[in-house]
């Protein structure tokens, strides 16, 4: 490690603390989501076109996760060791990853609207051509600035790649703003209505299935430190601030997995069986009811 010099701004702790957060961050938010994944391919009774959008939150998450453990190891290295070519690429998929979870969070919510409030049931159909559209439009925002809307470059830590905000120039703001309305405005004026509404329903029931402010709070968590940085550097010079400072944003960020596992994954129902039945081999209780009702 003494080969290589400190980033600027850094500790050697600061710099060993940040990599540990950062493992720590990308093994459990993998080892979490890997679970979810399992159970929904191997159970059958979690294989439903609603924990379809489940799984693809939790591979999205796997990719967020994977971005996360490539940023810690070359912390712990003080330096980036696949070149430009692998800033870009890791750029490209850390992007593509939380692009595609945020919008798998916000197709949670409106399918959730549904179910409590409409009482539609999402059909297959339906949402393997919403997944697909998903991937795809995050994927074109990701690659925009590996053809020059927009940039990847090294974050504060000089250890992982992300979207550039140090120039601030036109070229940056103007992929920014419809980048951020696109995939984060639009997504949290989604989760919020859906979950209102569903709040709205369950107090007129009296029956309570879950907190309904828990998505919004751990989206805006999670994901509101970034958009607000992303943001500021439209306006302002984002180099000017602390290192350490705009090292937070990518830190949260990286822990919206493991939020997403709790909330849900297992603050689902059924898919929480299922999980269990995976590890467990048993059945819940409220399985074995169903079952038998059949």
């Amino acid at each position: 490690m003494s080969s290589y010099p400190l980033p600027e701004g850094f500790s050697e702790f600061e710099v060993f603390a940040l990599g540990s957060c950062l493992l720590v961050e990308g093994l459990l938010g993998f080892l979490l989501n890997a679970v979810t994944a399992v159970a929904f391919l191997k159970i059958r009774e979690s294989r439903t076109p609603s924990n379809f959008l489940v799984f693809c939150l939790a591979l999205a998450d796997m990719g967020i996760s994977t971005n996360s453990t490539v940023a810690a190891f070359s912390s712990f290295l003080r330096y980036w060791p696949y070149g430009s070519e692998g800033c870009q690429t890791h750029g490209f998929h850390g992007f593509l990853s939380a692009l595609s979870s945020i919008h798998f969070i916000a197709a949670i919510a409106w399918d959730r609207y549904h179910q409590y409030c409409t009482r539609t049931k999402l059909q297959w159909t339906r949402v393997i051509t919403l997944a697909v559209f998903i991937w795809f439009f995050a994927a074109f925002w990701a690659a925009m600035p590996l053809i020059g809307w927009g940039e990847y470059d090294y974050e504060p830590l000089r250890t992982c790649c992300t979207l550039d905000i140090s120039k601030g120039d036109r070229n940056y703001v103007s992929y920014v703003i419809p980048m951020a309305i696109c995939n984060m405005g639009i997504q949290v004026l989604v989760v919020f209505s859906s979950y209102q509404s569903i709040g709205k329903k369950f107090k007129k029931t009296g029956q309570e299935r879950f907190n309904c402010t828990t998505p919004l709070k751990t989206l805006l968590l999670c994901w509101g430190p970034y958009g607000i940085l992303a943001l500021y550097a439209t306006v302002k010079n984002a180099s000017l601030l602390s290192p350490k400072l705009r090292m937070i944003a990518p830190i949260m960020a990286k822990t919206s997995p493991i939020f997403n596992v709790f909330v849900y994954a297992l603050g689902n129902e059924n898919y929480r069986g299922g999980i269990w039945q995976l590890l467990t081999g048993q059945k819940t209780d409220a399985q074995a009811i169903e079952d038998k009702s059949k």
